[in-house]
């Protein structure tokens, strides 16, 4: 039985290939981050991973590999079949897409198995190391971000998605990150990513739509709930143009009860009751008795209230500095009222005035 050397590709080469993208690393080195799209095929447990390690380390590599055979030789025959079952599907220009940390014996391993079973396979040169470092690179190129900003309730997130189902290239900030970027942005949600696979997400979005001549994306702090912007995408965030979209009161009370108004009153206690200092006791009191009542509009009127607030001291300070930069000849930065208008017709206003 002999199985032919699959070919060894660069990262991009590697994400533009068709066919399942294999991870096999551990599930703990999996669950740190991955390429966005892996499903993981680990070729060793945790445990097993730390031992080999720890063989390697103190016995050198020859021991190192005796015991991966003897973990991994009893799991052969199904992890044939998983090959295998992989590729059901997919036309006949598919390879397996095989990566593990560094590009070294897990990979060249299931790479070897996957040509003693004639399954086409494709590795990525350096692993995914190699990926993490690729996508730190992309948030250091130079990309031509715009800015949506605006106050809580008025459908950024909505527009950008509108935006993108014309044909309009948008980077989701928050749904990628699982959060909506407020005390009470994950209520409702899947659990956050850890920073670094967020890193992978964003970085990946970002060259997906490389060709683009603008990106949109909302005006987000730097902290989306536990995830962080990288430093080098938050600097063109700061420098990029920013369009201001307005809606009255009414329709954005409307679109948060929309959102969490089907999520019942414990956890909108819990979350109240968490920001209670920064809300103050007065509103913090009419809010929770407005829960308690599931009187969702009224509750997030008392919120509305100290979110504007907040939005508006920001909004103050960014003036000034745009004023400043007025006078060095740059735009302050423009408003789009959107009132009475759906998403659909709201994407079509701003891409006209755009």
């Amino acid at each position: 039985m002999n199985g032919s050397s699959p070919a060894a590709v660069a990262v991009e080469a590697f994400l533009s290939a068709p066919g399942p993208l294999l991870d096999l690393r551990s599930p703990l080195e999996f669950e740190r981050g991955h390429i966005p799209g892996a499903t993981n095929l680990p070729l060793f447990s945790n445990e097993e991973r730390a031992a080999v390690g720890t063989s390697y380390k103190q016995q050198g590599r020859a021991e190192a590999v005796q015991l991966g055979l003897a973990y991994v030789g009893p799991r052969l025959e199904r992890l044939g079949q998983e090959l295998t079952a992989q590729l059901r599907g997919w036309d006949g220009q598919a390879q397996l897409r095989l990566h593990c940390w560094r590009g070294g014996m897990r990979s060249g391993s299931v790479a070897w198995l996957a040509g003693v079973l004639e399954l086409p396979a494709l590795l990525l040169e350096g692993g995914y190391k190699r990926y993490r470092g690729w996508a730190l690179g992309q948030f250091e190129l130079a990309w031509p971000l715009r800015l949506l900003a605006g106050r809580t309730g008025t459908g950024k997130t909505d527009l950008l998605h509108a935006l993108a189902s014309r044909g309009v290239a948008m980077l989701d900030l928050e749904g990628l990150a699982n959060h909506r970027g407020s005390s009470f942005g994950g209520l409702g949600l899947p659990p956050q990513p850890s920073c670094e696979h967020y890193e992978n997400r964003l970085a990946l979005a970002l060259w997906q739509q490389r060709q683009a001549e603008a990106i949109w994306l909302e005006a987000e702090s730097v902290q989306v709930g536990r995830c962080r912007i990288p430093a080098g995408l938050w600097r063109q965030m700061k420098a990029a143009p920013a369009l201001e979209i307005c809606r009255p009161l009414a329709e954005r009370i409307e679109r948060l009860v929309k959102v969490y108004g089907t999520l019942g009153q414990e956890p909108l206690r819990q979350a109240t009751e968490r920001i209670g200092r920064r809300l103050g006791p007065e509103r913090s009191r009419a809010a929770l008795a407005a829960i308690d009542l599931q009187d969702w509009a009224g509750a997030c009127a008392q919120m509305l209230d100290y979110y504007d607030r907040c939005y508006d001291h920001e909004l103050q300070r960014s003036r000034a500095e745009a004023s400043v930069a007025a006078q060095a000849g740059l735009a302050l930065v423009p408003r789009l009222d959107l009132a009475g208008l759906d998403d659909r017709q709201a994407a079509e206003l701003l891409i006209a005035a755009t």
